[in-house]
């Protein structure tokens, strides 16, 4: 069978991102390394974790089993199934888009190719599902994102929207990401004296999980959807006597959290918070519930 034909090939199948779809199945790291996130084991029970990820290789090593390979060699272990079937699962799993490569540069589909057909209000439980996964809870996600329905390729896909500044939507579900035309920041303004910045739209949402008792006067909001915009939110940014950096713990996040300081007082690294997880979002995900009330209190 040709699965070219189908719309997944076998090589982008395995140039999907190892953290990100593990993420989707439920999994998240124990522990990060620089490039080294380490996870128990999915393939296998065990206390310690000893399964490894190299996300700039993107390649997986269980240290347990003595193997490893691409996401295509995890995934016909974890889910015991031949390569065909696992690709069938991919191009017809609930109509959603194709997984996406690992580079974030090329994590955005050709966006011209995108053509939004509709927005409404978020109802497909396998995305509701997805945000509850990533501990962000319904009313916080439908104030701020929509269901869209959007047309590539001479085919039909949902995901969430989480809409830009110029009209433009960030998409997600649990297998890719992408954007439409045009990309831009988004801004939520409240006149409030102080900015908090973040890079993506589910790190924004979980902040608001973890505030979600409070109101959204103490402080306006930019999401960069991209830390290549950092300059083009800087006008924005700077009319605020103070600006909290919630940047990504990688290495993009922390030069700009450092550029930024370095251009004003006003600016403050708030990412110790989350120091030894990859972001925002994936520190919330490894939060037990009563820490995460209790921080609702405290976090400002």
């Amino acid at each position: 069978m040709d699965f070219r034909k189908q719309g997944l090939s076998i090589n982008e199948a395995k140039e999907m991102d190892m953290v990100d779809y593990l993420s989707g199945l439920g999994h998240e790291p124990a522990k990060i390394r620089n490039t080294d996130y380490w996870y128990l084991s999915p393939l296998r029970d065990e206390k310690t974790p000893s399964f490894k990820v190299n996300r700039k290789l993107n390649r997986w090593y269980d240290h347990g089993l003595g193997k490893g390979g691409n996401l295509v060699d995890f995934a016909i272990l974890y889910h015991n199934c031949t390569v065909g079937e696992f690709l069938q699962k991919l191009n017809s799993d609930l109509s959603f888009q194709k997984p996406h490569s690992r580079h974030p540069e090329e994590q955005v589909i050709a966006d011209h190719k995108i053509n939004i057909l509709q927005d409404f209000n978020l109802s497909s439980f396998a995305l509701l599902r997805y945000l509850e996964q990533r501990k962000i809870p319904v009313e916080i996600s439908e104030q701020f994102c929509r269901e869209v329905r959007y047309e590539l390729n001479n085919k039909i896909f949902y995901g969430i929207g989480f809409k830009n500044d110029s009209g433009g939507y960030e998409l997600r579900n649990p297998y890719f990401k992408a954007s439409s035309s045009p990309k831009d920041i988004t801004t939520i303004n409240n006149g409030a004296k102080e900015a908090a910045v973040f890079e993506g739209f589910t790190d924004f949402l979980s902040f608001k999980a973890i505030h979600k008792n409070q109101g959204n006067k103490e402080s306006d909001f930019v999401i960069l959807n991209s830390a290549s915009f950092f300059e083009k939110a800087r006008p924005f940014m700077e009319q605020h006597e103070a600006i909290r950096l919630y940047l990504d713990r990688d290495t993009t996040g922390q030069n700009y959290s450092r550029y930024a300081l370095s251009l004003s007082d006003k600016y403050k690294d708030e990412s110790l918070l989350y120091q030894h997880h990859k972001d925002f979002n994936n520190w919330l995900m490894n939060l037990e519930k009563p820490q995460r009330k209790k921080l609702g209190h405290k976090l400002k």
